[in-house]
């Protein structure tokens, strides 16, 4: 898809007026020619060819597929009536406001469940074109930390009765977004990684009293109008934060502004199905027990019985029993103690020791073995500052603490059976080279790997990625990757969204040249990797023949 460039004079949008978008344009796109891979993959954009990590390549030409997979992330399945959403904070901002602000609000929490639901029956479509071997969900499923938001993405993903609504379900008869549906169900096996935003409140802090109340009680929580600008302190107040009124086709907020402006406390019907996951022991052990009431497969989606006992988000898996690739699934978010104060917000990366040494372990066992791994985590590690970039030392750190982030980056070149790294978090299309050390002794070509960032199914574009692994006659590697739109019908809840989605962006951007810009934020790439001459001799004959 492709916004409709706008005139300079355009009138300003603020992101709360959901009604002007369509009026002055800000949500007006088109399909550009090979932008629509959900119907027709001969359509797709054009890839570029990577081959900077590669300098003995030789143009070899594709020799047999190995793998296929996609990936969704940064989902953000929102219960849009929960009275503990911070929406105030997104919802008053300006044109031209911070695009942090859109994790606050955007007119996109709608209708979350139906854009999962269009991707899924997406990737059900491109399976049966061509076989995709598995699905891997990088974190994020959901917004902030709720059963009822978890059991939605869980539900879609399984295909069954969604209600997409909570508390009074307001507009469940009337209104599109709000209606009960039937979703399709994914048809391929399906896997998961943690992410910030399933585990904390908001994504950035840990539950406290005050906000487990917020979540199953009556009344619109109350917080400073700037929580996500003026670092976290859930003990201050100032202003309601709002719900979605579900009864509106725009979804009108309600309950929200300053407490001056309130008599009386706003209030919504309670509804015991918003409580927390997170405990005061655990921020993850209930969200992974939720992957065991499933009905699509595999039971657990990776995780197994033993990682529930322990707490431990962490697994490796094998796709493909005939192919040497290891997929290992890290839990890379930050999980500081409750007294450290060297931060504002929880909602980076980071590792304890226990995954640092569970992670090195795997890393290792899958040079041992001769398999080629892909390492799957949400927070990306040291990537390109945006898909844009051609400077390869401007980067952004994503860790708490960089210097962490800096030392794992380094570790990870040891293994020179490591294809790539992918990473949600960022809601980017970022592919970033991360090339060996040149100065390091026993290191060389087969030593570098790529980083592949798959853009947020919640925010413009609303894109999904897929993977295709293929062996090349001289036995290096080349990975495709591919961003798709989900196929959506005209008129329905997911189309709309992918409006609100491009306005809501427009209207952060603010600027004339954000007004201008027809920008796909689209990113295909065939990316070669080098490999050792044993990982060579282990794959020369691997795979189905390409004809």
């Amino acid at each position: 898809m492709l916004p409709v460039a706008l005139p300079p004079d355009t009138p300003t949008v603020n992101p709360k007026d959901v009604a002007l978008y369509e009026e002055f344009g800000y949500s007006a796109w088109h399909i550009g020619a090979g932008t629509d891979y959900s119907k027709d993959p001969a359509t797709v954009e054009p890839y570029d060819k990577r081959t900077d990590l590669a300098p003995d390549y030789k143009s070899a030409p594709n020799a047999a597929d190995l793998l296929s997979f996609f990936a969704i992330t940064d989902i953000h399945i929102t219960d849009k009536e929960s009275p503990a959403q911070v929406i105030y904070t997104g919802w008053s901002a300006p044109s031209g406001s911070l695009p942090l602000l859109n994790s606050a609000y955007s007119p996109i929490i709608l209708s979350t469940t139906q854009v999962l639901d269009a991707a899924v029956q997406t990737v059900n479509a491109l399976n049966k074109k061509s076989p995709i071997n598995f699905g891997i969900s990088l974190g994020d499923n959901i917004n902030n930390n709720q059963y009822n938001e978890l059991r939605w993405f869980i539900d879609v993903m399984d295909g069954k009765l969604i209600t997409p609504s909570s508390g009074a379900h307001a507009g469940a008869d009337t209104i599109d977004y709000q209606k009960p549906y039937k979703a399709a169900g994914l048809d391929i096996p399906w896997y998961q990684v943690l992410g910030n935003h399933d585990q904390y409140f908001t994504g950035l802090a840990y539950e406290t009293e005050k906000t487990r109340k917020a979540h199953v009680g009556d009344t619109v929580i109350n917080l400073d109008p700037n929580v996500l600008g003026s670092g976290w302190n859930g003990d201050t107040s100032g202003c309601y934060m709002g719900v979605v009124d579900g009864s509106t086709p725009c979804g009108d907020i309600i309950g929200a502004g300053p407490t001056a402006l309130f008599s009386t406390p706003p209030k919504v019907v309670a509804d015991e199905n918003r409580h927390a996951l997170s405990t005061t022991e655990s921020t993850s052990k209930n969200w992974l027990a939720e992957f065991f009431h499933t009905s699509s497969k595999p039971v657990g989606h990776g995780y197994s019985r033993e990682n529930l006992d322990n707490d431990f988000a962490c697994y490796t898996f094998e796709p493909k029993s005939d192919i040497p690739i290891r997929v290992i699934s890290l839990d890379d978010t930050d999980k500081p103690s409750a007294t450290e104060t060297s931060q504002k917000y929880i909602g980076g990366g980071g590792l304890d020791q226990a995954r640092h040494d569970w992670l090195l372990s795997e890393l290792q066992k899958g040079q041992n073995d001769g398999k080629l791994m892909i390492l799957a985590v949400h927070i990306p590690i040291l990537p390109l500052k945006f898909p844009t970039t051609t400077d390869p030392k401007e980067v952004e750190s994503c860790f708490a603490h960089v210097d962490e982030e800096k030392a794992l980056l380094a570790t990870l070149h040891n293994y020179p059976n490591l294809l790539m790294v992918i990473a949600g978090h960022r809601h980017m299309s970022t592919v970033t080279a991360q090339p060996y050390d040149p100065s390091l002794p026993n290191q060389g070509p087969v030593n570098s790997f790529w980083e592949v960032e798959t853009p947020s199914l919640r925010d413009f574009p609303q894109q999904l990625r897929t993977f295709d692994i293929r062996r090349n006659s001289d036995n290096t590697i080349s990975i495709f990757v591919t961003n798709v739109d989900p196929a959506v019908t005209e008129g329905t809840p997911a189309a709309k969204s992918r409006d609100y989605a491009l306005g809501l962006k427009r209207t952060l951007d603010g600027s004339a040249a954000g007004l201008a810009k027809t920008d796909s934020y689209d990113y295909n790439a065939e990316l070669v990797k080098q490999l050792t001459p044993d990982m060579q001799k282990i794959i020369a004959n691997c795979g189905t023949p390409i004809e």
